[in-house]
């Protein structure tokens, strides 16, 4: 098969990059936890020191093999170096613009802001959410971004508040149960 028709373009890398930027407000600061912004920095790290290095490794050996056009090794291999360097390239964007916020530094403080931990009630169930930077979200541990649409019904907020908001699913009601800034989760250091 010709080169021509397996060549990706030169822009791929820089539509994607762009297309993940457009989840934050334009000219906002890219707000992380301590926590969040100490495992982006790791991931950055692990690719730099850990994986690029290997694929590199693995590409010279296998374009040293001779026929490139049908050696997996090379074609993967350089497919992968390609994502790893997206992935360095949106990492290193979001830590350039990124603003560390210390959820504890707001201990005592019954309003809600970044890195608080709301108890709500909807409909007689109780829900915990911890509010987050966006490239820490994680709704199935109830880490939800501070650009969500819940996340900003919430904000400045405290608690026995009623909140009513439009989410995806439609009208939704909440009753502010707590509000606390308590550290989060241990530092899990491997990506």
């Amino acid at each position: 098969m010709s080169k021509a028709f397996v060549r990706e373009s030169e822009n791929d890398d820089e539509e994607d990059l762009s297309a993940s930027n457009t989840d934050l407000p334009p000219h906002t600061p890219n707000y992380l936890t301590p926590r969040g912004h100490a495992r982006m920095v790791a991931e950055l790290d692990h690719l730099l020191r850990v994986e690029r290095p290997k694929v590199v490794e693995t590409v010279s050996w296998a374009a040293s093999n001779g026929d490139r056009s049908e050696n997996g090794d090379y074609i993967y291999g350089k497919r992968r170096l390609r994502e790893i360097d997206r992935r360095l390239r949106f990492l290193t964007k979001r830590l350039e613009i990124a603003q560390v916020v210390d959820p504890t530094l707001q201990s005592g403080n019954d309003q809600i802001f970044f890195g608080a931990q709301v108890t709500v009630e909807e409909d007689d169930q109780t829900y915990v959410y911890t509010i987050v930077g966006r490239d820490e979200t994680d709704p199935g541990c109830g880490h939800i971004s501070w650009i969500s649409p819940l996340a900003r019904a919430l904000l400045k907020q405290r608690a026995g508040d009623t909140v009513r908001f439009m989410s995806p699913a439609g009208l939704r009601t909440l009753d502010i149960v707590d509000v606390h800034y308590l550290p989060l989760d241990p530092l899990i250091t491997s990506p």
